[in-house]
């Protein structure tokens, strides 16, 4: 009895230290008083603010735009891979999977100052395009891990029924192997979505003047000082994700009942 106590009390702590810290800052966000330290009365004029100013709405966009052009190319590239290294030798595949994994392993600071040097080495001004492919170089990983395992389980049968049966190579992908891919390619293409929305040191290192995404624009109003705008944009940022959480687990459920 006391050890599930115990366990129940362990688990609560952990989310109490897990989304306290989230719930001080939407009720921050909603505080009419700039003090942290005293409660002012309620107040949704810093949404307002927020929507109202240009700088962190351009930030926005070119965050949003950036996460999916990037995942997408790197969903298409991804992908493509795969098919390629599912055709290998089981050798070959292995030193191939080895490489991919370690943009993984390596440190963000490492890999954006490779590429910030490797941009200047092949004279690319940099700004929206030099982030862009900046974001599609660390997100085909990510993907790649997300789409290997289900070309593992695919039966090789059912693609050369289909050649066999007239389909030509590209027919007989789309037609078979495509949709039993499609659940790890949504999943890739999700998982490099997050990962460019969330990243900061490789942006940082890679964009030019002029230009920012969300991550580089809190960190240099940060140093200005923490506005309220920041709080209300960090909890729209947190209630979309859980958003979107719900649904992608609820969908599933829907579709077996």
């Amino acid at each position: 009895m006391m050890r599930n106590i115990a366990k129940k009390i362990y688990i609560l702590l952990i989310l109490f230290f897990l989304y306290a810290p989230i719930v001080t800052l939407i009720v921050l966000s909603f505080n009419k008083s700039k003090t942290r330290s005293k409660w002012g009365g309620f107040t949704v004029k810093w949404y307002g603010s927020l929507f109202e100013n240009e700088a962190i709405m351009q930030a926005l966009w070119n965050t949003l735009l950036i996460a999916f052009l990037s995942a997408a190319f790197a969903t298409i590239i991804g992908t493509i891979a795969c098919v390629s290294m599912q055709g290998m030798k089981k050798h070959f595949r292995t030193i191939c999977l080895g490489i991919t994994n370690i943009p993984m392993l390596n440190a963000e600071i490492v890999t954006g100052i490779s590429l910030m040097l490797l941009f200047i080495s092949l004279g690319i001004k940099f700004g929206f395009l030099t982030i862009l492919m900046a974001h599609i170089t660390f997100n085909i990983p990510y993907v790649i891990l997300s789409i290997l395992p289900r070309m593992k389980q695919l039966n090789p049968s059912t693609y050369e029924a289909a050649l066999d049966l007239g389909a030509s190579h590209i027919q007989a992908f789309f037609k078979v192997v495509f949709p039993d891919l499609l659940p790890g390619i949504l999943s890739g293409f999700l998982m490099a979505f997050t990962m460019s929305l969330d990243d900061f040191i490789i942006t940082h290192f890679t964009k030019g003047p002029g230009i920012d995404t969300l991550s580089t624009k809190i960190y240099t109003e940060v140093k200005k000082g923490i506005k309220p705008e920041m709080y209300a944009l960090s909890s729209l940022i947190f209630v979309s994700v859980l958003i979107l959480l719900l649904l992608v687990n609820y969908t599933p459920k829907k579709k077996k009942n």
